[in-house]
């Protein structure tokens, strides 16, 4: 039986499967040979993806009836969504920054998780899209599911964007897999900087030791995968600094992993750190002051701040920006403050 090789790119949510047709075959459409070969897919959801320009014959698109031949190399790229649970809906405050018939751009407050998985299986933003989404309809008169493209972390705030349709899922998972997009995030970590900018080129896997965080490996391991990060200083503030991210990659806590390996981890990262106070002096008062700081932001201090990328159906420019929660402001004015002082 022909194999089906799966390449997973499961920072994004995406799956990338490759298979090459054996002699033999007989010609058949490419919906078809594939809807037998991958698992847990539909029909439906082949033909969105080849509306997408995302299953490639020859490293060509192809439409669905293309007629598979002995020798043909496939590529197809799917989003991968996680692990199907049944997802209930929950009347959870959401605060949406765009909408129309396609997708929703969200602002996601840190303490929420993006999708339901092993104990969180409530309280999701995914969850509180089920229900904002419940008296909406597509076309053919089935109820609208949020369908994922990206994530952030638990803990991170900021943009992100959730479809409400196969194709415009396809198309974007088709934009962030091929990186052409714009995302940047605002990050305070500990530290100063010489230089005003810089790229952070490492790959990104688990840990061995500790599969709950990430190790950056050297470029051209065999060990994670390929990840660039780049940054620049948006404003020094004595022991910490604010730091304007881009990502070229979306790997599993990349902008984490990557500052922590240049010794810049994130302030309050606990996971990587930056809970610790790693820079500064040993006086009383300073110590307490951090302390603080700290119980003032619970959390990482990572926002993602903008996000813009073509519009996957009319494909307009279309671009995002939000402001920095709370929590993370009054920790910024309490270093500018103490800084000054």
């Amino acid at each position: 039986m022909q194999q089906v090789k799966s390449n997973e790119e499961r920072d994004e949510l995406y799956e990338h499967y490759h298979l090459d047709v054996p002699q033999g075959t007989s010609m058949l459409r490419i919906d078809k040979y594939l809807f037998n070969l991958i698992a847990n897919t539909s029909r439906n959801k082949i033909q969105q993806a080849s509306k997408a320009d995302c299953i490639l014959v020859n490293n060509t698109p192809v439409k669905q009836n293309y007629k598979v031949r002995p020798g043909d190399s496939i590529s197809v790229l799917m989003p991968n969504p996680p692990n199907d649970t049944e997802i209930l809906p929950e009347d959870i405050p959401l605060n949406i920054m765009y909408e129309d018939n396609d997708l929703l751009i969200v602002n996601k407050p840190a303490g929420m998780v993006v999708h339901p998985a092993y104990g969180n299986y409530t309280g999701t933003l995914v969850n509180a899209l089920y229900y904002y989404l419940k008296d909406q309809k597509l076309e053919d008169g089935s109820p609208i599911k949020p369908l994922l493209v990206h994530r952030i972390d638990k803990n991170t705030s900021g943009l992100l964007v959730v479809t409400k349709n196969e194709l415009a899922q396809m198309r974007l998972a088709k934009t962030f897999f091929d990186h052409d997009l714009e995302r940047k995030y605002l990050a305070l970590v500990w530290g100063s900087f010489d230089e005003d900018s810089g790229t952070i080129v490492g790959n990104i896997g688990r840990n061995p030791k500790d599969r709950m965080v990430m190790t950056v490996f050297p470029e051209g391991s065999e060990q994670g995968k390929h990840a660039i990060t780049h940054w620049k200083v948006v404003e020094n503030i004595g022991y910490v600094s604010l730091l304007e991210c881009q990502l070229e990659t979306g790997r599993t806590h990349q902008i984490r992993a990557h500052l922590q390996s240049i010794g810049h981890p994130l302030f309050n990262d606990e996971a990587y750190g930056g809970n610790k106070i790693l820079k500064g002096t040993t006086f009383t008062k300073y110590q307490q002051f951090v302390r603080n700081c700290f119980a003032a932001m619970p959390r990482q201090a990572l926002h993602a701040k903008s996000l813009g990328f073509l519009h996957p159906i009319t494909n307009k420019k279309i671009f995002f920006e939000s402001e920095l929660p709370d929590d993370f402001c009054n920790v910024l004015e309490k270093w500018r403050s103490y800084s000054k002082s």
